[in-house]
């Protein structure tokens, strides 16, 4: 038989719908971050629901980062603003149950990272090339004392360079996505055999890609970021997933 073909439908409780709504509103500026929903009695009216539904609605929302609920407040749920936290949670979330990879998690990054590299070899300041410099210094100092010093400075490092950037969003990405890939795999860092040969190898390429934002040279900043964090990470993400990894080096 020809015609259209359809998809199976998904039952779908009434909370999902209130939740679907009230997202809807928030995300189209009918409600904004400050305002209130109405009372729970007033939600129960305008859905034509139970009280435990438009309860069960406000748990997810809240969960969600959208809504700071209490118990019993006559005002209504406030409606947040969005943070990065907010984010970090879904992310977190989606990385739990597997439905990012490690190495999705990490292609991810190594594309933030170039346009974080472009953008602050253009627009960069000297203020902020010396706090590139301070952060390398930092993990030079840290490669003789210990991983988690010298961790807290390639990520100084890797701040500079975004906040040089000057962009918003892809300093809350790249700041959310290096605390979920730390967070699978940073014991494995530092318990890798030849751990101080890779972090002498990784200051060698962070003084060049430094070399690059301060020549101007994005491209070449760029690809240098791109291999580095290959090389520090490729040997921990599973041999299938390493194609994609490469395919940002070509």
């Amino acid at each position: 038989m020809s015609g259209p073909r359809f998809e199976p439908v998904r039952a779908v409780r009434a909370y999902e719908r209130v939740v679907e709504q009230i997202e809807e509103a928030i995300e189209s500026g009918s409600l904004c971050p400050g305002e209130r929903l109405p009372s729970e009695r007033e939600l129960m009216v305008q859905f034509s629901v139970s009280r435990s539904t438009v309860r069960e609605a406000l748990r997810v929302l809240q969960a969600r980062g959208l809504v700071r609920s209490r118990p019993g407040d006559p005002n209504g749920a406030e409606v947040l603003p969005f943070t990065p936290a907010a984010l970090h949670k879904s992310m977190t979330t989606l990385a739990r149950v597997e439905e990012l990879s490690l190495g999705e998690l990490l292609q991810f990054r190594m594309v933030l990272d170039s346009a974080a590299m472009l953008l602050a070899a253009r627009l960069r300041s000297e203020e902020q090339l010396a706090e590139m410099a301070a952060a390398v210094a930092r993990m030079k100092a840290a490669a003789e004392t210990g991983h988690d010093e010298f961790g807290a400075a390639d990520v100084a490092f890797h701040d500079a360079v975004v906040r040089a950037g000057g962009n918003k969003l892809i300093q809350i990405c790249s700041d959310v996505v290096r605390s979920i890939v730390l967070g699978l795999i940073s014991e494995k860092i530092a318990a890798a055999p030849g751990r101080e040969a890779l972090m002498r190898r990784s200051i060698r390429h962070h003084e060049e890609v430094m070399a690059a934002i301060r020549a101007g040279d994005g491209p070449l900043a760029a690809r240098l970021s791109r291999k580095t964090m290959y090389d520090y990470y490729a040997g921990h993400v599973p041999a299938g997933e390493r194609a994609a990894l490469r395919a940002l080096l070509e």
